[in-house]
């Protein structure tokens, strides 16, 4: 064996001069000097980014925006260094970048507005003490016109892989996917259709774009493909290079309109919470990624436990082909949560899916989706909740074998009030409709809702926000997701040994 040569002094002596207070990072359990072992330690994320479509094409449009930081994340062990203040900023995704938000402090929400079909699509950075659990809620509405309705959406992490079950590309739909590049360099990016027969073939060159930096693109899904109209299809959007952020805006004529947000990502099991209680039409849009079948069974928990809607018990995705299940009124006047999960629970085969929902009828109809979406947490906000006779309703389910409790916790208003907080009891297998949900004593404006898991679990939330129009009940759902507040930060510590070998 070869030897190594001996170190000389001067050599030691440089070696501990490189090392001496320089703190090394270490997995979360590595032994310390005492022969302990360290956890890592769950800290604030320092630094949080947001991206959000473009309104409307509409001149009519009114858009209301809603920027809000919780505060304190749970389970944070201190603050991270820089924490202490905080700014957040978002602008225009535009060469100009007007500043159309700065929210000042943690805790309170704060508003903005605008109108007309010019708004941008908006990129944002919190940073510090407003970075962990920031919240952006983009709401529009149009009166009048083929596209009248709400459309309602929380501003998304930018990524670099998005499905999007439940679009279209039949007569009288048009399906817009907005792509918005927050970065300093250009993304490189595909889309993808998948329709009942599989792969839909794109016209050549159209199903790839390069969305510049700082700017925002929009895409007919319609033309991918001209000459095929399909009612259900999902889309596969993903990046080359850099990063996007990601959402379609549905048009249905004499239906309405409203934004699509992702799926979560393909898991074996999902659940699609909040279907409100007088939807007059629920479809349900699935598709298997993969290359193996998945055989799903479907269950609606309602307020007094889970069933299966007669009829459509179960549902075959074969492998790259989408599928779609009308579940009609399955609701039957009673809020709830679809449920799907394997069959066999020995093969789980990884699948996405949203739901499309009608309110109203004939010419008083409204459209709204409610994509797959993964489960509270620790902590989750939605922000843009308002006041009123059923103007927002509250749906958390509890899908698996346990009961839950969760703290649902209002902020103060846009203008003022006082945070008001409430525990609930949810039973395993059912889903509780919260209709008013606490709401801030005193003040005025729009308001977040924040929940928290306080105890079993999984919990699944969803809001439903109603703004009838002239006999028409126009309104839009959004999830609540983990907030990713929190991060795990390895611990460090000093470590002055030279290797000798």
């Amino acid at each position: 064996m070869k030897q190594r040569a001996p170190l000389t002094l001067a050599a030691v002596t440089a070696a501990l001069a490189a090392v001496t207070g320089i703190a090394s990072l270490t997995a979360p359990a590595a032994p310390a000097a005492d022969g302990k072992k360290t956890a890592a330690a769950r800290m604030p994320v320092e630094r949080s980014t947001l991206v959000c479509p473009a309104p409307s094409s509409s001149d009519i449009a009114d858009t209301a925006y809603t920027s809000y930081t919780p505060g304190a994340a749970p389970g944070a062990k201190a603050e991270a260094k820089g924490t202490g203040k905080g700014a957040a900023r978002l602008t225009g995704a535009t060469k100009e970048a007007k500043a159309v938000l700065e929210p000042k402090e943690p805790g309170k929400p704060v508003g903005a507005t605008s109108s007309g079909s010019e708004a941008p699509a908006l990129t944002g950075t919190a940073e510090g003490a407003l970075a962990p659990g920031w919240t952006v809620q983009q709401t529009t509405k149009v009166a009048v016109g083929r596209a009248r309705g709400v459309l309602g959406t929380a501003c998304g992490v930018p990524g670099t892989d998005f499905w999007f079950p439940a679009v279209g590309t039949s007569k009288g739909r048009e399906d817009y996917v907005h792509l918005t590049n927050p970065d300093d360099t250009a993304a490189e990016v595909d889309v993808k259709l998948f329709g009942p027969e599989g792969p839909v073939k794109a016209e050549p060159g159209r199903d790839r774009i390069t969305i510049a930096p700082k700017s925002s693109q929009r895409l007919l899904l319609s033309t991918l493909a001209p000459d095929t109209q399909l009612a259900d299809v999902t889309a596969h959007v993903t990046t080359r290079s850099g990063r996007i952020g990601a959402s379609v805006q549905v048009a249905e004529d004499g239906v309405g309109t409203d934004w699509l947000a992702p799926s979560t990502d393909p898991a074996g099991s999902l659940v699609l919470p909040g279907i409100p209680s007088d939807a007059t039409s629920v479809r349900l849009v699935a598709f298997a990624p993969g290359e193996e079948d998945a055989d799903l069974s479907i269950r609606l928990a309602g307020p007094g436990g889970s069933l299966s809607p007669a009829g459509s018990e179960a549902l075959h995705l074969k492998a790259g082909m989408t599928a779609s299940v009308d579940l009609k009124d399955v609701t039957r006047g009673e809020a709830g949560s679809l449920l799907l999960a394997p069959t066999d629970a020995k093969k789980a085969v990884p699948v996405v899916a949203a739901l499309r929902v009608v309110r109203g009828s004939g010419a008083k109809q409204e459209l709204g989706f409610i994509p797959a979406s993964g489960p509270v947490g620790a902590r989750a906000t939605v922000a843009d909740n308002r006041t009123g006779e059923n103007a927002t309703v509250l749906y958390v389910t509890a899908p698996g074998k346990a009961d839950a409790k969760v703290r649902v916790t209002a902020s103060p208003g846009t203008e003022g009030g006082e945070p008001e907080s409430k525990e609930i009891q949810v039973k395993a297998g059912t889903t509780l409709a919260v209709s008013p949900p606490p709401a801030p004593s005193g003040g005025k404006g729009s308001y977040a809702l924040t929940l928290e898991t306080l105890s079993g679990g999984p919990v699944h939330a969803s809001r439903t926000l109603t703004l009838p129009h002239e006999g028409v009940p126009m309104f839009t759902v959004q999830p609540f997701t983990d907030d990713r507040s929190t991060v795990l930060v390895p611990k460090a510590v000093q470590d002055l040994s030279v290797p000798t070998e």
